[in-house]
């Protein structure tokens, strides 16, 4: 997957709501929450800007799938399988 964002921008502190058990147990399994924060965060970034980006291009997605099927591909005569 290719990263929506720079590794090397500078960190942001900023302030976050947790449930209390979850947080106690993350620090007693010595869990990096700002890394785990923020390998959550790429993903959830990176599942949205596709979904954005699916969306936006559907027209032209369902535009070239009917094409194809009215006329096929262009190398189907060349197809050995």
């Amino acid at each position: 997957m290719r990263a929506t964002y720079s590794a090397q921008a500078p960190k942001k502190a900023t302030n976050l709501s947790l449930n209390s058990e979850l947080l106690a147990q993350a620090k007693r399994l010595n869990i990096n929450l700002s890394a785990t924060m923020e390998k959550a965060l790429a993903e959830e970034v990176a599942a949205r800007l596709q979904a954005e980006w699916l969306k936006q291009n559907a027209d032209a997605m369902q535009a070239c799938n009917e094409l194809t099927e009215e006329h096929g591909l262009f190398a189907d005569p060349y197809r050995v399988f």
